[in-house]
């Protein structure tokens, strides 16, 4: 540690911070433009200026001066640094000054009024009047595709963007072409960005020169109610705040939690707001003579009780889909279960997971933020990129501080990092392990969907859980045997053993006639044979709807409140945002009232005791962002099965980044992105 004194207060800091963190650590105010904790430095924007007693008799920029590089006093003391003296002060004008010499200042139209750093600082250091009238720069705006709206003239090159995705990306898509005046911030031939992250540079933009697209001119932000929630377009957890208007969703940004997402989230789950209200369902319907009819909540009900009736316990069964909460499934299962039957599922891709083989055998053991831990990673059946992008960018992170090998097991794909290939299919594991040192203090494997919803899932996975023991990925005090799953409720529903029961019906075998009556809840990837009278609980027109005798209009995840379980088992609570449309109600209360009717009550008459019974029955739910440790002993019992792989190579679970679920596919933003993607990202500007 090193002290020095900032504005005349001690304090002791690490030696590789910047004057900039010290400052800050002794709760000083410093304004920036160019710099971001996430990003390298630039020392673009001169706005951090402060005056080092003893250095050079000129501001210092702050941000790229290390604390280790100040020199003490005549005597040994302290270094001495100054934030509000008139040196700085007059500096800080003269720099607020220069950046406005070509900005056009026009704050009252600017989409960013109202959050904007420059309007701030220029508030709170800059100077009332300038001395400059002549014509300003005038810059050319610039296609970079469907999420981001540019509008050049406000640029102030602080470069944020483009070492954003050179660094956190891994795309390179911004950069900057000409010197000097002409210095212009553009993507390659004015091409659309090709990251899944690219909607983060108009949260790190410190300007109006870069704005979220679909958002244009539709709300001020002194407009909206902002409700904290979870993400839920893949099994990361996001952290996002929510903002309404109203009843609408008007967007959606990310919260700051560096141990899930940092403050990064992907552009699916940024720009898929126009989906909530389109194809939605707000009222129940009855399917009569082949076609659906609008019915009140009375008739649906009787519609399901007088089937019900008719069929036996053993033939009634319930899918939950990827999106829904786990006080839905657990109320579904309550439901199930009194009706007699065992046949449930969260699983309809067909994943080999099951709580027999133990809850180590289905998390994220690691722990997302443990990635920048670990020496060496393998991937098998997964693309991270395209199945979690946050992820993929915490992977990218720890690549790119050194010493990290990376292999890849089944298909090849553009991961923004180096990696060894391995091999397509299997046969490659053993190959893996032989060639892997055994002196690797943290390895970890990462298995993905690809390699679990084979018909040999189970196999691959005890091989993977064998693999990881043979190459020392758990140890005391080191878990690296890690399961990436593709959807938000999946590790919910298996730890509350949405699974079947003794003797019951997996997804695909209700999904082609194993059941008679089926309730499928927000079930929407997978197809249901002709035969089954199909009860739909769910929010959109999608397939689930289209095939359903039935359908029960649902709450979306920001129109109710629910606990999510992401992939490394951390319980995250989402609060209501937003109400359902029309007579749409959350899912909870949907099978509370259908219970009724089927004359099998259920015990709890509140959200508030539908989560006292499941922090009853499962205790780990009781602690909200809290990770439940998993025993690591299970996966030496499952590396124990063995059995025989399938030759078939290993496929990828997400073909289109941007078409994965109902609401996805309800944006016509999301379709925009998906054309221009499978276009190579050459759409031209509009």
């Amino acid at each position: 540690m090193t002290k020095l004194i900032v504005d005349g207060i001690e304090v002791d800091v690490p030696a590789e911070f910047t004057l900039l963190q010290a400052c800050e650590q002794a709760g000083k105010e410093i304004p920036r433009f160019c710099y971001h904790e996430r990003l390298s430095i630039a020392g673009n924007c001169r706005m951090c200026l402060v005056e080092v007693k003893g250095g050079p008799p000129k501001p210092t920029a702050s941000c790229a001066m290390s604390v280790r590089d100040l020199r003490p006093g005549p005597n040994g003391e302290p270094p001495v640094v100054l934030t509000n003296s008139p040196m700085v002060k007059k500096a800080r004008e003269g720099v607020m000054e220069f950046i406005l010499i070509n900005h056009p200042l026009d704050c009252p139209i600017c989409d960013q009024g109202g959050e904007c750093d420059l309007q701030d600082q220029a508030m709170a250091y800059g100077v009332d009047s300038s001395r400059f009238a002549e014509n300003k720069h005038a810059v050319t705006d610039k296609y970079i595709g469907p999420l981001v709206k540019t509008s050049m003239n406000r640029c102030i090159h602080c470069t944020r963007c483009v070492r954003f995705t050179a660094e956190i990306a891994g795309t390179s898509d911004m950069g900057a072409i000409g010197r000097g005046e002409d210095m212009e911030i553009t993507t390659y031939l004015q091409t659309a960005m090709t990251s899944e992250l690219s909607g983060n540079i108009a949260d790190i933009c410190p300007v109006g020169a870069l704005l979220p697209k679909p958002q244009n001119f539709r709300a001020r932000p002194w407009e909206l109610n902002k409700t904290p929630g979870v993400d839920v377009m893949d099994a990361v957890g996001s952290n996002i705040r929510i903002d309404t208007r109203g009843r609408e969703v008007m967007r959606i940004l990310p919260r700051v939690n560096d141990a899930v997402n940092e403050e990064w989230i992907s552009d699916k789950t940024r720009q898929v707001v126009d989906g909530l209200k389109r194809q939605r369902l707000d009222r129940p319907y009855v399917r009569e003579n082949g076609k659906l009819r609008p019915a009140s909540w009375t008739e649906a009900f009787a519609a399901i009780a007088a089937r019900a009736k008719t069929v036996a316990p053993e033939k009634i069964g319930a899918l939950a889909g990827d999106l829904v909460s786990v006080e839905e499934m657990f109320a579904l299962k309550q439901l199930v279960e009194a009706l007699g039957s065992r046949n449930m599922d969260c699983r309809q891709d067909g994943a080999k997971l099951h709580p027999q083989f133990g809850r180590a055998s289905w998390l994220f053991n690691t722990t997302i933020a443990g990635i920048e831990q670990a020496d060496a990673l393998l991937i098998v059946g997964s693309n991270p990129r395209r199945e979690a992008p946050v992820l993929n960018a915490r992977i990218r992170k720890r690549w790119r501080a050194g010493n990290f090998a990376i292999g890849l097991i089944g298909e090849k794909a553009d991961l923004t990092y180096d990696y060894a290939y391995f091999g397509a299919g299997p046969e490659s594991i053993a190959e893996f392990v032989s060639k892997t040192p055994k002196d690797i203090a943290r390895p970890m494997i990462l298995v993905g969907q690809g390699a679990l919803t084979r018909p040999d899932g189970a196999v691959v996975l005890a091989a993977l859980a064998k693999a990881a023991h043979d190459i020392g990925a758990i140890k005391d005090g080191w878990n690296g045997f890690n399961v990436l799953h593709t959807a938000a409720a999946r590790v919910g529903g298996l730890d509350i053993g949405f699974t079947p029961g003794e003797g019951g019906h997996c997804a695909t075998a209700m999904s082609n006639g194993g059941v008679d009556l089926l309730f499928n809840l927000g079930a929407d990837e997978i197809d249901v044979a002709p035969g089954a009278y199909v009860v739909y609980i769910g929010t959109h027109g999608d397939r689930g709807a289209h095939r359903a005798d039935v359908i029960l209009p649902g709450a979306a995840y920001p129109e109710m409140s629910g606990l999510y379980v992401n992939t490394e088992g951390r319980v995250q609570r989402s609060d209501r945002a937003a109400f359902p449309p029309g007579d749409a109600r959350e899912g909870w209360a949907i099978f509370r009232a259908l219970s009724d009717a089927l004359g099998r009550k259920l015990p709890f008459d509140s959200l508030g005791e539908l989560r006292a019974a499941l922090v009853a029955a499962h205790p780990h739910f009781g602690h909200v962002d809290e990770i439940a440790p998993a025993d690591a002993g299970s996966i030496k019992d499952l590396a124990a099965l063995g059995g025989a792989f399938d030759k078939a190579p290993f496929g990828h679970v997400v073909s289109d980044f941007y078409l994965t679920n109902p609401i996805a596919r309800a944006s016509a933003v999301m379709a925009e992105c998906s054309a221009v993607a499978a276009g190579g990202y050459k759409q031209a500007a509009e």
